[in-house]
Order: C-alpha cells, then sequence, then structure tokens
C-alpha cells in the first residue's frame, strides 16, 4: 500500500473542504447545536430533581461521545459520496489506486473531520457548561478509541451499501445511528432495557463506553474487562467491515454495478 495514495485522497478531501464553507459548517455546526440544546436541558433537570447526581457529566458527556461517534460514522461516509455525488468513483480507479489505499484514505478523512467537530464540542462543553473531563481520568482514551473504532466500521459497511445497492441508498445510511442508539444505552443504563435488547447491546461496542461512563459518574470505576471486550469487538468489525467492502467491491467489479449507478433505483 502506498501511503502516498492515500494522502492524495485526503488532500483532495481538504481541498473540497476549503472550497466549500457548506462543507465546512456541518463538521461543527450540528455538534454545537446538540451541545447548547442538551446543556441547557441538563442545567435545567438538575434544578428541578436536586438528586446530588451530576446530570451534567452523565447527559452532556453522553452526547458529546455520542456525537462523536456520529461524526466519525459519518465523516467515511461523507467522503465516499463525494466521489458518488461527483460521478467521480469509476475514474478514481482508473487510476493505480488500490482498494485497501481507498478505503484508507475514507479512514484518514474521517479523522480529520471528527477531530474538528470533537474540538468544538469539548471547547463548548468546558467553557460554556462547565464539564470537566478530568473526572474521566485516562479512560478518556479508550472510551474515544472504542467509539472512533466502531464508527469507522460501521462507516465502511454504510458505503459498501450505497456502492451494491446504488446511490439512492445513501437514504438508507443516515439513520444508522438512531437506530443503533436505543440499544447502546447512551442515556440510560443496559439494565432498563428488556432482555432480548440487552443481547444486541452486549456485542455493541458503544454499550460498554456508556456504561463505564455511566460507573465514573457514579463515582465508580469504569471495568477494563468490560472496555477491553468492547475495544476487542470494535477491531473485529472493523476487519469484517474492510472485507466486506472489498468482497462488494469485486462483486461490482464482476457484474458491471460499478458502471451502473443511477439514482432513482437501488438496485
Amino acid at each position: 500500500m502506498h501511503l502516498n495514495r492515500t494522502a492524495a485522497l485526503v488532500l483532495r478531501q481538504l481541498y473540497l473542504l476549503r472550497g466549500s464553507p457548506a462543507r465546512i459548517l456541518p463538521l461543527f455546526g450540528w455538534v454545537a447545536i446538540d451541545i447548547v440544546l442538551w446543556g441547557f436541558i441538563t442545567r435545567y433537570l438538575s434544578t428541578i430533581t436536586r438528586s446530588g447526581f451530576n446530570l451534567v457529566a452523565a447527559l452532556l458527556g453522553a452526547v458529546l461521545l455520542w456525537d462523536f461517534f456520529t461524526r466519525v460514522m459519518q465523516g467515511v461516509t461523507t467522503a465516499f459520496f463525494e466521489d458518488v455525488w461527483s460521478r467521480n468513483f469509476l475514474n478514481i480507479f482508473a487510476t493505480p489506486l488500490s482498494i485497501w489505499e481507498y478505503v484508507a484514505g475514507l479512514v484518514f478523512s474521517s479523522i480529520a473531520t471528527s477531530s474538528i467537530g470533537l474540538i468544538a464540542m469539548l471547547l463548548l462543553a468546558t467553557t460554556v457548561f462547565g464539564l470537566s473531563f478530568f473526572m474521566y481520568g485516562l479512560v478518556l482514551v479508550p472510551f474515544l478509541f472504542v467509539l472512533f473504532a466502531f464508527g469507522i466500521a460501521l462507516g465502511i459497511v454504510a458505503s459498501a451499501m450505497v456502492l451494491r445497492l446504488g446511490p439512492a441508498a445513501e437514504w438508507l445510511v443516515w439513520p444508522i445511528p438512531a437506530l443503533i442508539s436505543p440499544f447502546a444505552g447512551v442515556f440510560y443504563p443496559l439494565s432498563t432495557l428488556p432482555r432480548w435488547m440487552q443481547v444486541v447491546s452486549h456485542v455493541l461496542p458503544p454499550a460498554y463506553v456508556f456504561e463505564g461512563m455511566r460507573a465514573i459518574v457514579s463515582g465508580g470505576a469504569a471495568s477494563p474487562i468490560a472496555l477491553l471486550w468492547g475495544a476487542g469487538l470494535a477491531v473485529l468489525y472493523i476487519l469484517l467491515a474492510c472485507w466486506f467492502f472489498a468482497r462488494i467491491f469485486q462483486h461490482a467489479l464482476r457484474t458491471g454495478l460499478i458502471a451502473r449507478y443511477s439514482a432513482e433505483s437501488l438496485s
């Protein structure tokens, strides 16, 4: 794999961002709205509950971490969609670029864009609502790693779905984080879920992150074993996602599907 080819894909994304304010605003605009909205909600709930429980750390922290995961996933899919929207996908693979170099370019593009959103969220949550991330300590690093890795895996799978089903399948991609969030226990303990939903939760890496976050907010400690299990699952999903994307890409080449993209059809 040639890193200079991967770097060229990332550079292309940076040029697209530099030349279009409409692309830059979503990087931090929507996350800023989420942080402000949930920040005032948690501040209001804190005044009426008087329970002594740190709602700002529990709810606002959950929103920040979940938005980070969403930005990572959408960073991958948006970089892929740029080639789909511009009908540039065939041109990309007319070059010596390999499928693994292309996937790596999507991942590094997501790292760049999600980092911008994360910085914006941290600044808002800290300066406006006083959310201190020192309370999480070094465990914040595995939290972010698990969410980042799982976001990358989902982004690659979502891109493969669009590659297989066509550009109109884009509308199947955007709701994915919302569909996962009830099972991940973003705002509540997994114990509140029905048994069958808990079974699904145990194979979702974010569930271990949010359970650990609530344990810290409650004065306890996150389980190292649970976080290690979540990290292992996330890495496994990345490997499976890359294999899935490669299989779909080979199928598209073999059947000629790659040359038959149509915005009007899912097939």
